[in-house]
């Protein structure tokens, strides 16, 4: 099964490609440039690396967020449209949930978290259950001393694992001593995440939990800059 997976919900994304959950290629956008003009051409350059066509892809594998609005609407459109030509499967996948699965240790909990810019990060706790994540509450966006705090008063006396791309809004926060106190660091995880999300997305399709065109959906998490902008000029008024 060839699975290609993208991820353009950050400014550094990336794309590959797989088969049967093993990675062929891997391209990172490391540039600039935007998505809108980089992707399709990224693909392209991938698929010929590895002497594939588009249309022998059998499902994929797409980042829904949450990231970047912009970022984040150019991937969906692009899997939505080549889903729609080629009559395939898209496995949809959480950004928190990718970074979740690359948890090392054996703690029972496991706390992953994005930065979300303004002085925010994006979260998510989950518990593990055998060979499964099981996630705990809703994705959040929130300030980090918050979800320091939130994440540990789920969690108890049971230890943590956190995992991120950039731990620097944690380490930043005062709380977060506490935490190291206990012996809890965080994981320091590529943001090049495409790899993960094809391999997630190979077992979704094994599963035959594909969605489809139609049905795909975004996972923004916070609103939108147009909507803060228009709150804002409400809240003057």
């Amino acid at each position: 099964m060839l699975i290609l997976a993208l991820d353009t919900c950050d400014a550094m994304g990336s794309v590959a490609v797989l088969r049967d959950g093993e990675v062929l290629q891997t391209l990172a956008h490391e540039t600039s440039e935007d998505y809108s003009s980089w992707l399709l051409r990224g693909v392209t350059d991938l698929l010929k690396n590895v002497r594939l066509q588009l249309s022998e892809i059998d499902a994929y594998a797409v980042a829904a967020g949450p990231g970047s609005f912009t970022g984040v609407r150019v991937g969906l459109t692009t899997v939505k449209a080549c889903a729609e030509v080629y009559g395939r499967g898209i496995a949809a996948v959480s950004r928190l949930e990718i970074l979740a699965a690359q948890a090392m240790g054996a703690e029972p909990r496991v706390a992953a978290f994005l930065d979300a810019r303004r002085g925010q990060v994006f979260g998510a706790l989950y518990t593990r259950r055998a060979e499964r994540l099981e996630k705990v509450g809703d994705e959040m966006v929130i300030s980090p001393d918050r979800f320091i705090s939130w994440v540990t008063e789920q969690a108890g006396a049971e230890k943590i694992r956190w995992i991120s791309t950039d731990a620097t809004s944690l380490n930043e926060t005062p709380i977060w001593a506490v935490r190291q106190s206990l012996g809890e660091t965080v994981d320091m995880v590529s943001p090049f995440l495409a790899p993960v999300i094809g391999r997630i997305g190979y077992q979704l399709a094994l599963a035959k939990r594909l969605t489809t065109a139609l049905a795909l959906d975004a996972n923004y998490v916070r609103r939108s800059d147009a909507e803060f902008s228009w709150h804002d000029r409400e809240v003057s008024r």
